[in-house]
């Protein structure tokens, strides 16, 4: 290998995909590229020049990629070291889309079309790149955030397996009729610390379990000749082979289950315990949620948020994903809230004990509502009420302002910051009737001034998270109409929307302020959901999540899935990176924040978040051309 070779291989290694393929691979490429220079100003590919004809790397300089201003607004390119162009072009054989021009003086790496088209057959690392070269570049930044702090053997379990992967073996059944008495006898026999009944046709009827003997055999003496089924659970929970074992541990968490039914075509095909997830019970998932769903006092309340911050701060150094890690922060943290507001209704007197009957509904309003939780959140909710016969709006108000307030601050004390916008149930703007949201809603959508416009990003994404939830269903039932015949209120929101722009330089790779900081909520994530939501109302979507409005839009917008995975996968990688530096500031004992210092990022995380923005640009592109703006 000659020595200019080698110099070359050191360049290549610092850069993906090429830090990935195998030597050989990269050897067979450099023999065929040629080291080209362009002058600044220069063209180096253009639509007017037919198909494209070279593969270009870039060794040194600037290049900039630009479309004509009919096609997409604001369609700007900079690309630096180590970047590369023009994937697409080449794979489809067509021309190029956009103009690319020299910045400045530019050294660039130039592989003919034919030479690519051969290397994408010979190394699958640079296939898997070019057809999936923002979900590759994403999957690989994630990897290597995640290998910063992974703690766990590569042996354990993965928190992203499906149940099926980690059934054992075929469950051990028996017949609702079987005697109690029989049913132990083969629990013992088996050494299982389950029975699952089932009929005929292998449906899944109830279940005992061994803190069960005890409950309900052992301590009332109950008869051991009797049906089993009359001491099962026959309240069950279902979920299909397909399903995650992070969705198993949910379950478990939210109704304190130690095992979860799998069941296919209604069948019983397995069972899974909490032994089975090795690395959810190391964090102790299903002790907090009971901790929770028993805790009598604010000090009980407390610890389990302390809890709840140690255990997915451990399962973020443990490398579990950042879709998975929001939706636990979320929902536990609705396991907290929700117990929180069923202490202080009993103790107010708006509810009976172990009764979930009240004439209010807690709205989750925010990231909260959307399930979206970080490390670092402050409290937006709301109450809907019913004014019962007799009484009006405001008497009813009067009595549950002082529980709301009661929630608040103790939502506070366990962690949650007070919201410096007042959005809270205990503010009187936000504690209000269902005839009372409905003209609020009304009036933002008919309206549409700056402060209405603001309060539509956050009211928007509402959810019933205690209390009765057809309050939230017939609300979210008569938004959707209102604003389906009001096109005017959503153009609005779309040209606000639009004011806050991806921090992408035009000169340099990123916009920052004077602490050379960049918002990651307010620049990176915000954008992907106010642009979601924006489409999903237009949809008539009722979700919340911010991934599944954009899987909702994709079909009446014909946006292809290529292109909304692109989303996801950046939103999902921008995500991945707020919730890891959030992680950080709380291992220095800093304040957490959302300040991210692009120059502190290595050279592959600073090329994704690049092109994380870029894909929230695209997106916003497409919001732009939806309301012609």
């Amino acid at each position: 290998m000659s020595a200019t070779h080698a110099a070359q291989l050191i360049f290549f290694a610092r850069h993906a995909p090429f830090d990935r393929m195998e030597r050989e691979h990269l050897l067979w490429m450099l023999e065929r590229m040629r080291l080209a220079y362009y002058a600044k100003g220069e063209v180096l590919a253009s639509p007017q020049q037919g198909n494209a004809t070279h593969f270009f790397v870039i060794k040194q300089g600037l290049v900039r990629g630009t479309r004509p201003a009919n096609v997409e607004q604001n369609a700007v390119l900079e690309l630096h070291e180590g970047e590369c162009f023009p994937v697409g072009a080449l794979l489809a054989r067509r021309a190029v889309t956009s103009e690319y021009r020299a910045e400045e003086d530019v050294f660039c790496f130039e592989l003919a079309a034919q030479h690519f088209l051969e290397l994408i057959e010979l190394s699958l690392v640079f296939k898997d790149f070019c057809t999936r070269r923002i979900a590759a570049l994403f999957e690989q930044s994630t990897q290597a955030m995640r290998a910063q702090l992974s703690q766990v053997s590569t042996e354990q379990q993965s928190f992203s397996s499906t149940l099926a992967s980690i059934i054992r073996r075929t469950p051990i059944t028996c017949s609702p009729q079987s005697s109690v008495r029989d049913v132990l006898r083969q629990m013992h026999e088996s050494r299982i610390g389950s029975m699952v009944a089932i009929d005929d046709a292998g449906r899944p009827l109830g279940i005992l379990t061994l803190p069960d003997v005890l409950a309900r055999i052992a301590l009332p003496q109950i008869d051991l000749a009797q049906p089993v089924i009359g001491i099962m659970t026959t309240n069950l929970t279902f979920l299909p082979p397909q399903a995650l074992a992070y969705e198993a541990a949910l379950t478990m968490a939210r109704q304190g289950f130690r095992h979860v039914l799998v069941v296919e075509n209604e069948r019983l095909v397995g069972l899974v315990s909490e032994k089975d997830l090795f690395a959810l019970q190391r964090v102790g998932l299903r002790q907090i949620g009971s901790s929770i769903r028993h805790a009598q006092h604010l000090e009980e309340l407390q610890q389990a948020a302390a809890d709840i911050r140690s255990m997915t701060h451990n399962m973020m150094a443990r490398g579990v994903l950042a879709a998975q890690i929001t939706q636990l922060i979320s929902t536990l943290n609705d396991l907290l809230t929700e117990r929180i507001i069923e202490l202080e209704c009993i103790a107010s007197g708006l509810q009976q004990p172990n009764s979930c009957q009240t004439e209010l509904c807690w709205l989750a309003l925010g990231s909260e509502g959307r399930l979206e939780q970080t490390f670092y959140t402050d409290q937006d909710n709301g109450i809907v009420f019913t004014v019962p016969e007799g009484e009006t709006a405001d008497s009813v108000r009067h009595r549950l302002l002082p529980v709301a307030l009661r929630i608040n601050e103790t939502l506070a004390s366990c962690g949650f910051l007070l919201c410096n916008g007042g959005i809270m149930a205990s503010n009187p703007k936000w504690c209000l009737s269902r005839e009372e949201w409905q003209n609020a809603f009304a009036e933002w959508v008919d309206s549409g001034s700056p402060e209405d416009l603001l309060n539509a990003s956050i009211f928007f994404d509402f959810r019933s998270l205690y209390g009765n939830t057809t309050f939230a269903v017939s609300l979210r039932t008569w938004l959707s109409k209102k604003v389906a015949v009001t096109p005017r209120f959503l153009h609005q929101m779309a040209a606000n929307a639009l004011r806050n722009r991806p921090p992408l330089g035009i000169v340099r790779d990123f916009v920052v302020g004077q602490q050379q900081t960049l918002d990651i909520k307010l620049n990176g994530t915000t954008p992907f959901v106010d642009a979601a939501r924006i489409l999903s109302l237009a949809c008539g979507s009722t979700a919340t999540n911010t991934v599944q409005r954009l899987r909702d839009i994709a079909q009446p917008l014909h946006i292809s899935t290529a292109e909304i995975e692109g989303w996801i996968d950046a939103f999902y990688f921008l995500q991945t990176m707020r919730l890891l530096h959030q992680y950080e500031c709380g291992e220095q004992g800093v304040a957490m924040n959302n300040q991210i210092n692009p120059n502190q990022l290595n050279d592959l995380d600073r090329r994704i978040l690049k092109e994380a923005l870029r894909q929230s640009r695209k997106m916003q592109s497409r919001l732009a051309m939806e309301y012609r703006l």
